[in-house]
């Protein structure tokens, strides 16, 4: 199975092209099935999986998703979450990608309603990306909050029931992963490795960079899906 990871469209950093990523959705869909974690697998499947939940995400690729009826997993950092907001969408998209945490008052990142709305349709999953998008290994952090804290607050906001978390920076050591697994069914992170299904490696399920596409299809090369593997197989031999 492979697990991508992507961010934006049409931002400065950590993006994709809207036109080269419509191209390679459309690809997606015709060479593959897309599924979200605790769906059955299948011989030519894909988990895509957006982090952060950037305003862009509600506006330009929520449409994408729809009309190519596809699912994917959005990893929310719920600190940074508003219930409403009146900007325009074009302002809420307006700021660099260095700039959209601290102007979150803006709108910079998707609603409780524009989550509900693509919650509802089916297509999307909702999953936690911690409370404040923090280093979770870093010294004084509070587990509590991060992990259990923002999982309650997007359950009761969205009535849903959140299973997946998503390393923020991929960065977690076996202390956090320990503290994940007593709230959290599924654990991703960055890594560019395949793994057979969704205990993933070693407990972590592994995501390819799906980030500054320069062709549709590029991820999917023979000489890639082997090198994910590779990776994927010292992966598992190493227990890391």
């Amino acid at each position: 199975m492979i697990s991508i990871m992507y961010h934006h469209v049409n931002s400065n950093r950590c993006s994709n092209d809207l036109a080269i990523f419509e191209e390679h959705l459309k690809y997606i869909k015709q060479n593959f099935t897309t599924i979200l974690p605790g769906e059955e697998i299948k011989s030519r499947c894909v988990c895509l999986t957006f982090d952060d939940a950037y305003a862009d995400f509600y506006f330009l690729i929520y449409p994408l998703l729809k009309k190519y009826n596809l699912k994917a997993l959005l990893a929310v950092p719920s600190k940074y979450i508003l219930n409403e907001c009146e900007n325009e969408a074009q302002n809420r998209m307006g700021f660099e990608h260095n700039d959209l945490f601290a102007n979150f008052a803006q709108g910079t990142f998707c609603t409780f309603k524009e989550l509900k709305e693509m919650l509802d349709s089916g297509l999307v999953q909702i999953g936690s990306h911690s409370h404040s998008h923090i280093d979770l290994t870093a010294s004084g952090v509070d587990l509590e909050v991060e992990l259990k804290h923002s999982k309650e607050l997007l359950e009761n906001k969205l009535d849903t029931v959140v299973e997946s978390f998503v390393f923020p920076f991929g960065k977690y050591n076996q202390e956090v992963l320990k503290h994940t697994k007593k709230y959290y069914k599924y654990s991703f992170r960055i890594g560019n490795a395949l793994h057979k299904d969704f205990s993933g490696i070693n407990g972590v399920i592994y995501r390819v960079d799906g980030d500054g596409l320069k062709t549709i299809d590029e991820i999917f090369g023979f000489k890639k899906l082997l090198n994910y593997k590779f990776k994927g197989f010292i992966k598992r031999l190493g227990n890391k």
